[in-house]
């Protein structure tokens, strides 16, 4: 699961990143609402932790721009001000759950698992299957009608956006933006390796899906 966090402290910024990375999310922090909105609009993450009172650009005003943008990833509000009225106010806007600071790290993460549980675009997060294939991501491990294999997590990543978006064309951007994160300045000719090390997963476990070439565009999960 990638996650995007905004928050301007600094100190809070960090410990809440080490500790996401700790228990196998990949993180990209940011420390103002400008960037958060950047980040925001690639749509690569699955959930936003989102500040309130970020510089730059106020936190309640990202959401509401996502919003309207259409972009339904679900958001966490992370705020210092915890009235009746602020809750109300950052739920109303399209938050999908408001937590009051200071707060307990397992706190947040039910938070987390809760949020995404309940939405759609994360429904199969757990374990996304298509065709004959599932993908155990707490084990990263694939199964297909001969068995399964143990992959890598970069492997893991790559197949699990594969599966979820099966028959669906994803460019290469999209796969490099997913994979390795929008800060990443990752060759192209890394991607190309790892199309090659998850059609040689597939081909392990019997699969009767291929990771087809589109032309100009990128790559695509089929039936053959």
């Amino acid at each position: 699961m990638r996650i995007l966090l905004a928050e301007d402290d600094k100190k809070l910024n960090e410990l809440l990143t080490n500790q996401l990375i700790s228990r196998g999310f990949n993180v990209d922090s940011c420390y103002d609402g400008e960037e958060a909105f950047y980040y925001a609009v690639q749509n690569i993450h699955d959930i936003i932790l989102l500040d309130r009172m970020l510089p730059c650009i106020e936190g309640t005003i990202v959401l509401s721009k996502l919003r309207k943008q259409g972009i339904n990833i679900p958001i966490i509000l992370i705020t210092a001000l915890g009235t009746l009225n602020d809750k109300v106010t950052g739920l109303n806007l399209g938050a999908d759950d408001y937590l009051v600071k200071p707060f307990a790290f397992e706190e947040l993460l039910a938070r987390i698992q809760c949020v995404t549980r309940r939405s759609p675009i994360m429904s199969q997060i757990d374990i996304p299957s298509y065709c004959d294939l599932q993908f155990d991501k707490t084990s990263n491990t694939l199964t297909g009608p001969n068995g399964h294999c143990t992959c890598s997590k970069r492997e893991g990543t790559m197949l699990e956006i594969f599966i979820k978006n099966g028959g669906q064309t994803l460019s290469r951007n999209t796969l490099l933006l997913k994979v390795w994160g929008p800060d990443s300045d990752v060759e192209e000719g890394n991607l190309d390796n790892y199309i090659y090390f998850v059609r040689r997963r597939l081909k392990s476990v019997g699969s009767c899906l291929k990771l087809r070439t589109i032309r100009g565009i990128g790559y695509c999960l089929l039936e053959e």
